[in-house]
């Protein structure tokens, strides 16, 4: 007799953006232009646009190399806003973390020390308001 699958088959929730829309979204939140991401693929600015318009349909290796060159999994390009929870960090972000990363071990233990305090701080007064 066969066993019950232990798979979760619940349908991912619906949503009116298309893959072409959600890259475009993803594209923007990262601060990439069309021309830099085309340049970034290897493609050209016309094929982006006709991917974003969904005048292209993605296939697996287009997938691919879109998610590696915004830096966000396959699963963001693939699965509606509603099915995951967004981390995709804008590049102005990335860029001070990059910085940060370069910095030696002691100085980065005192920047971090320095910004866990400010959060902290923000969300102890986020708390006092609500």
């Amino acid at each position: 007799m066969p066993r019950a699958s232990k798979l979760n088959l619940t349908p991912l929730p619906h949503s009116d953006e298309t893959p072409g829309q959600r890259l475009a979204r993803i594209r923007r939140e990262r601060g990439f232009t069309q021309i830099e991401l085309a340049e970034k693929t290897g493609l050209v600015q016309t094929l982006v646009s006709d991917y974003e318009r969904g005048k292209l349909r993605l296939n697996a290796d287009m997938i691919l190399r879109l998610a590696t060159a915004l830096e966000v999994s396959t699963d963001d390009l693939l699965q509606p806003a509603g099915a995951r929870e967004s981390k995709i960090t804008s590049r102005k972000v990335l860029r001070r973390l990059e910085r940060i990363e370069a910095l030696q071990p002691a100085q980065q233990t005192v920047l971090l020390r320095t910004i866990d305090t400010f959060l902290e701080g923000a969300a102890a007064q986020s708390a006092r308001r609500a």
